[in-house]
């Protein structure tokens, strides 16, 4: 095939410099004969149609080609990109839609023009029979034969494997490009964060440590427990809103109303919404159960594992070592004026135990299923900020002090039980909780009937424990109530004793004064002294950093 000659030859060149004298029309069709072409910038032009005459001369004809749109690519001068109302694109946008693209260069053309409207970039496969429209997110591969007829549309995601969209299949096929553009558009929209590009989160939880915060400094920066709402790929094809599905700001119960998820309103593609969080969070199998029953979206890449163990690895936080948590489940809590409080987190067997697993991000298709999904992440946080209470960094008892131990252990869904050695008896107490949502705790506390009843009602229990969402201030202030009780009944003891036998009232009332001036201390003492006497009874060892009641 002979190349075709896009430069002009020496003799042609002479011939259009003799024109060039001619004289031209001007504006208003007069002959402006006077004006004559400056000599030195005709032999100038010369020299330079010389130039690029010799430099292509050689050239194959596709390279000029790649070169020609190269530099139709190229934004002009001074502009940062080129508008879609730029008057370069206007008049492609004209030629390409009286073109009829029937062969394959001619439809390679028109996807490659529909990509540069939408902000994205293409390129074409080695053997010139697949065109790619990429971005930063996604990339649609259209798959072509030699005769411009499509095979597939596939869209997929950098590092993924592609997924067949049959719609943009059949719109292509139909040759109607208007409609695929704005199905690339609705791509690019879906990907586009608005604002300062950064992601959207949806803070749902605060510690009440942090509310404190936030009384007590305002204007301070509190950061709750925070979900982020992101779009990414899936291996299956899920229907996705093309447009806004709220109906009003509110319904009249104060919820959103939402639009169903009609064809209309949707597009299937290989992609969908997540709530991902910061660093996988740990849930019970009961809630992530919850939650995919709601979505109808599996939560893909669970390893189920006791719940227990794996509050205590999200507790560490960047500073948990796995050895730590597969060795040790004792922890030592120090809080002020009571003895330290040691915790043995009872991780459960495989047939009575809790499970659940480290969860990245959960998918959606539809904005009405995000408040459900945020209530039972309340729920969830709401139990594991108990749980990760009796979690500390520090697993051995360096300075050998005073000691009272505690055993954690799952009992059913969201409930546990802290097991304890009665503080005036020798039999074990045990304080039952239930967290029946991020908002409601229900408590109860069981004590052998021979041992004298704790001066601790389930509501106060419960009262203090939603209070401070804190397991060892709730045990703190059983311990501080018993204690008050146990000098109490001291007290009236020797009021007694004094009326039948007045001759000791005087050592009885000094010993009454010191016992009232040090709670804390020697009655304290002696609790604790009775708790560690009777430790072999209940079974408590802690030579290992480990307890087992």
């Amino acid at each position: 095939m002979q190349r075709m000659q896009l430069l002009p030859s020496p003799k042609e060149r002479s011939e259009q410099v003799s024109l060039c004298s001619w004289p031209q029309p001007g504006p208003c069709g007069s002959e402006a004969g006077s004006q004559e072409a400056d000599p030195v910038t005709l032999l100038s032009i010369n020299a330079l149609m010389d130039k690029l005459h010799l430099k292509y001369a050689q050239k194959p004809w596709i390279e000029t080609l790649k070169l020609v749109r190269l530099c139709m690519d190229k934004p002009p001068r001074g502009s940062i990109s080129v508008t879609p109302h730029h008057p370069l694109l206007s008049c492609l946008e004209k030629i390409q839609r009286t073109l009829n693209a029937k062969s394959l260069s001619t439809v390679m053309s028109r996807l490659e023009f529909l990509s540069k409207q939408r902000g994205l970039k293409s390129h074409i496969s080695p053997n010139g029979t697949a065109c790619y429209l990429t971005s930063d997110m996604f990339y649609v591969e259209v798959q072509l034969e030699k005769d411009g007829k499509v095979i597939d549309v596939k869209l997929a995601h950098p590092g993924e494997a592609p997924v067949v969209c049959d719609d943009l299949v059949q719109l292509l096929r139909m040759k109607n490009y208007d409609a695929f553009g704005r199905i690339l558009e609705g791509l690019l929209n879906l990907y586009q964060i608005p604002g300062n590009r950064t992601l959207m989160s949806i803070e749902y939880y605060l510690s009440p440590y942090q509310v404190l915060e936030e009384e007590l400094n305002p204007g301070s920066q509190v950061c709750g427990t925070k979900v982020y709402v992101t779009v990414g790929s899936s291996n299956t094809t899920h229907k996705l809103p093309i447009s806004p599905l709220i109906v009003d700001s509110q319904a009249g119960d104060g919820n959103l109303a939402f639009l169903p998820l009609t064809d209309e309103l949707s597009m299937d593609l290989s992609a969908c919404f997540f709530l991902s969080f910061h660093r996988p969070f740990p849930m019970s199998s009961s809630s992530i159960q919850e939650i995919q029953k709601f979505t109808g979206i599996p939560i893909d890449g669970l390893k189920l594992a006791s719940l227990h163990a794996l509050i205590v690895q999200f507790t560490f936080n960047d500073e948990y070592k796995e050895e730590l948590a597969m060795n040790n489940s004792c922890f030592f809590v120090s809080l002020p004026d009571c003895p330290k409080h040691s915790y043995f987190i009872n991780k459960g067997t495989e047939k009575s135990g809790i499970t659940g697993a480290l969860v990245s991000k959960i998918p959606f298709t539809h904005p009405k299923c995000v408040p459900a999904i945020i209530e039972i992440l309340r729920h969830q946080v709401a139990y594991n900020t108990l749980i990760g209470s009796c979690v500390s960094e520090n697993t051995i008892n360096e300075d050998c002090s005073e000691l009272l131990y505690f055993e954690v252990s799952p009992q059913k869904d969201t409930s546990f039980s802290i097991s304890f050695q009665h503080p005036m008896g020798e039999s074990l107490a045990c304080v039952v909780a239930d967290v029946l949502s991020s908002r409601q705790i229900r408590c109860s506390l069981h004590t052998h009937p021979q041992d004298v009843a704790l001066n601790c009602c389930n509501d106060f229990i419960t009262r203090v424990m939603e209070r401070c969402m804190s397991v060892p201030l709730v045990m703190r202030a059983i311990f501080k109530n018993s204690v008050t009780m146990k000098v109490d009944g001291e007290i009236q003891n020797m009021e007694v004793t004094s009326e039948q036998n007045p001759e000791v009232t005087c050592k009885q009332t000094e010993s009454s004064n010191s016992t009232g001036a040090n709670i804390s201390g020697a009655s304290m003492q002696n609790s604790c002294d009775d708790m560690e006497a009777s430790s072999s009874t209940a079974s408590i060892e802690c030579e290992t950093c480990d307890a087992s009641v």
